[in-house]
């Protein structure tokens, strides 16, 4: 077992108490901006078939567009928060855009309209999370502190515990009073945190360009990580949109069966995420990033392999961990291979979800005419191929 880490990644023991300050407000305004897309995003779909009258074209139309917008906003945000010392207002305003574009959405029906507000407003605030990931790496390098991998596995643990809790909640605004409610009580979340980020965070001082310049990777490895994260993510994203189907077509359950399977995989990820980030002070992130790679294959190929709904329960476990590593500590590993980016690395870890969304979705389109067996077998297809990227990767200083 190793027990240290190598000389190029030095450990500490530093907690560095002066960051508490800022980190435990910033993990409140995470929470909350976690609650206010889990209790829409599972909804979106019904909203627009429902509320808005959309016909399935302009639904699928609507949930690529969100996404891709996502991922140019933030790509551009990113780059320009690690220049100048801004990031603390950049949270306010994607805090604030998202508060301004749930409250429209709260009252707006016209289809349009609310993809006019999807590809600029909403898109904005889809910088608010690679921006948190950015600032609290930030603080902790600016108060000495070496932990900065398990402060984020931490922060994405609260977005698991936001997206435990959003869904039940989300039924319950429902049936209280509709979208109308939904949405506005999404708005207020982001009000909360706009408030945080306005009169609780401080202005963090970016690194200097030479910092900036001295000991990243190369563009080429960056860019095969950030592949291999991509690819990953899809066969998780890949996994979730079929587990119900699969389970009530293929294995004869129910869906409640996929809602207990699901529920006790998100269970399992928030202790797990703590577990990953601990071990992320004694070894290196590439080689846990790399081994949740291989635990992504090997969760894939028992699901396939399964005949009984206790089975896919039983390897929840895996799974969990599967995605407690990749994650949990992909976004400190793309930020350990480009320092003093922070911004630019967590968005280019953070873009790698939406894409990877975009890219499972005809994987799925398959698996609906060819079983849904045949999604699990592409999803440990996916994660192979993460792996071999993420074996493949050199280590080469730029």
């Amino acid at each position: 077992m190793v027990t240290s880490a190598p000389p190029s990644t030095p450990v500490s023991t530093t907690r560095a108490p002066g960051a508490t300050r800022l980190l435990v407000p910033l993990g409140a305004m995470f929470l909350f901006v976690g609650l206010s897309t889990a209790v829409v995003g599972p909804f979106v779909s019904l909203f627009l078939s429902t509320a808005v009258k959309a016909d399935p074209v302009h639904v699928a139309a609507f949930l690529v567009a969100g996404p891709v917008s996502m991922v140019v906003s933030s790509t551009l945000i990113g780059r320009l928060s690690d220049r100048r010392p801004v990031r603390r207002k950049i949270l306010a305003g994607a805090a604030a855009a998202g508060a301004l574009s749930a409250t429209a959405t709260a009252f707006v029906r016209d289809y349009w309209v609310l993809l006019a507000l999807t590809v600029t407003v909403t898109a904005i605030s889809g910088s608010l999370f690679p921006q948190a990931f950015a600032y609290a790496r930030e603080v902790l390098e600016r108060h000495g502190s070496t932990r900065a991998a398990m402060t984020i596995s931490t922060l994405r643990m609260l977005f698991s515990i936001a997206w435990v809790a959003g869904p039940p909640v989300a039924a319950f605004l429902l049936d209280a009073g509709g979208f109308r409610v939904l949405y506005l009580s999404a708005a207020t979340m982001y009000a909360v945190a706009v408030l945080v980020a306005v009169f609780v965070l401080e202005d963090v001082e970016p690194a200097a360009p030479q910092q900036r310049a001295e000991g990243g990777h190369a563009p080429s490895t960056v860019l095969r990580v950030v592949a291999a994260l991509t690819l990953l993510q899809a066969a998780g994203v890949l996994g979730v949109q079929a587990m119900s189907l699969f389970l009530s077509h293929d294995l004869r359950g129910s869906v409640r069966d996929a809602g207990l399977v699901l529920g006790l995989c998100a269970a399992l990820e928030i202790p797990l995420m703590l577990g990953f980030g601990a071990l992320s002070t004694r070894w290196p992130l590439r080689r846990l990033v790399t081994a949740g790679a291989g635990l992504g294959v090997l969760y894939y190929v028992l699901v396939a392999a399964s005949a009984h709904t206790w089975q896919v329960a039983a390897a929840q476990l895996v799974n969990a961990s599967f995605i407690a590593a990749v994650q949990g500590l992909g976004i400190s590993y793309v930020q350990e291979m480009l320092p003093g980016e922070p911004g630019r690395a967590a968005t280019l870890a953070g873009n790698a979800y939406p894409v990877a969304a975009i890219v499972a979705g005809p994987l799925f389109g398959l698996a609906q005419h060819l079983g849904y067996r045949f999604a699990y077998a592409a999803a440990a297809l996916l994660c192979t191929a993460g792996l071999a990227l993420l074996l493949t990767s050199h280590r080469r200083r730029r």
